[in-house]
């Protein structure tokens, strides 16, 4: 018999040694290279609510809710029970062709109850990314399905998010996302302006940029032709694109083209989707929208385990279904995992229970209210975003709107000054931007709002000191 090899020994790891772990041997989404050799990773270790603890036993407020998405806090027990049960009774089962399992079953059918309109069926998929892959898939399926096998391209905006596959990422277009060591499919992809008001030309009142923005997709179907173009994706609000809300009127006009010239309303609710802005979904109940499929994921389990999902309408499922092939060949090992599928009928109920989307719209009012003390600061531009999805725009000049250099990195060492005050914040380009779980109370909006105060007036100084100019 040949003798086994000895395994490498483990020794027993200091809290300190995790760091140098991670630096070894991970690669994280998004990672910077040169960043990421300057500074040591912040270690979480536990999680309770809104609040967050690292290997050094420091605790933090999460206001940026992990990644959009713990909705519900963390350390919930009963969400750890409710997946150690389903992991025990059933911890995986084939999803494909004719076989279901009860949580997912259970799971489409409470999606379907709570989505707007005829949005009555479901593709679960493993997260956001393959959420919007498999919907700009859809597009095509459905369109040939109906006799229009040409009507495939789709249409986005500048600087929106929509994932990190090859497709999704194609189909987002966010400042920084596009490098040059990738490649981006472009054929039958269109990109409109970001529909920003802050960042809107001088001249134009935000009524006016809300009719040149909707003239923009009129001219791309003229020269493209509406038999060319089958779908349109939007987030309600653009989340890691800068919190844009757009202008008033701007999505319900967007939506009435598509339905003019056939062309099917994907809403990218993967943000704003369960309760982060007071809704189950935005696209109707806050912007009068009533969509032809939804993305979602993140709060659909409030982080606890990944799922995503695709909801679409039964007019376009009864068309794929007398589709000439038969067959809809898209789909993952893990959808509709019963696991997954049973934390997200878990966090559904305890939202409900909770009542957790009318406190998310309550403390996000006032959340609202409060970030707007910080717009006098000399570095700060805006403050925008809606109920718990907010953010602060850093930039040189407050009258030109004119950006810092990249080199002043002033949301990063904002959000590294909020870090040494026990409070998270997360950077993207010159925001900083928060999503805390919908649990947090306006005692700790409080904390937020004092904390990141004082990190935005301790950089200004030292930028200053440094000689950026600030106007």
């Amino acid at each position: 018999m040949t003798p086994t090899a000895a395994p490498k020994p483990r020794p027993e790891r200091r809290n300190e040694d995790f760091a140098a772990l991670d630096q070894a041997h991970a690669l994280h989404p998004w990672q910077h290279f040169q960043g990421m050799a300057r500074e040591v990773p912040l270690v979480i270790t536990e999680g309770q609510g809104c609040m967050v603890t690292d290997t050094t036993g420091r605790s933090y407020l999460d206001a940026v809710g992990g990644v959009w998405c713990t909705n519900i806090g963390l350390g919930r027990r009963e969400m750890a029970e409710a997946i150690g049960a389903q992991a025990l009774k059933l911890a995986y089962a084939n999803p494909f062709v004719d076989v279901t399992n009860d949580p997912a079953a259970l799971l489409a059918a409470r999606l379907a109850e709570l989505a707007p309109g005829d949005l009555n069926r479901v593709h679960f998929t493993t997260g956001g990314s393959t959420a919007v892959d498999t919907a700009v898939r859809m597009v095509s399926y459905y369109h040939h399905a109906r006799g229009n096998p040409g009507k495939t391209d789709i249409v986005s905006r500048e600087n929106s998010y929509h994932g990190s596959t090859y497709l999704s990422q194609s189909v987002g277009k966010r400042n920084g996302d596009r490098i040059e060591e990738f490649r981006y499919k472009t054929e039958g992809i269109h990109h409109l302006s970001c529909p920003n008001p802050y960042r809107r030309p001088a001249h134009l009142t935000e009524a006016q940029f809300c009719d040149e923005l909707v003239a923009e997709f009129e001219a791309l179907i003229a020269r493209v032709g509406a038999d060319r173009i089958g779908g349109f994706i939007a987030e309600p609000i653009q989340a890691s694109g800068g919190i844009i809300i757009p202008p008033e009127g701007y999505l319900k006009r967007m939506w009435q083209l598509c339905q003019r010239h056939d062309i099917l309303f994907i809403a990218d609710e993967v943000v704003t989707g369960f309760g982060r802005i007071g809704h189950w979904f935005a696209s109707l109940a806050e912007f009068g929208v009533q969509p032809d499929m939804i993305t979602c994921a993140k709060g659909l389990t409030s982080g606890y385990i990944p799922l995503g999902a695709l909801i679409f309408s039964d007019r376009i499922y009864q068309a794929m279904s007398q589709g000439p092939s038969g067959w809809f060949t898209s789909g993952y090992t893990y959808s509709g995992h019963p696991v997954a599928c049973a934390a997200g009928l878990k966090n559904i109920e305890i939202m409900e229970r909770e009542g957790l989307l009318p406190h998310a719209a309550k403390v996000g009012s006032y959340f609202e209210t409060r970030l707007q003390a910080l717009s006098h600061l000399p570095l700060v531009g805006d403050v925008r975003g809606r109920k718990l999805m907010l953010c602060v725009e850093n930039v040189a000049d407050k009258a030109t709107k004119a950006l810092l250099p990249d080199e002043a990195n002033e949301s990063k060492r904002i959000s590294n000054a909020c870090e040494e005050m026990g409070l998270l914040v997360r950077p993207i380009g010159h925001l900083n931007v928060m999503s805390p779980p919908l649990t947090i109370t306006e005692g700790q909006v409080d904390f937020v709002v004092e904390t990141l105060e004082r990190a935005i007036a301790r950089v200004t100084d030292d930028l200053v000191r440094e000689g950026f100019k600030l106007g």
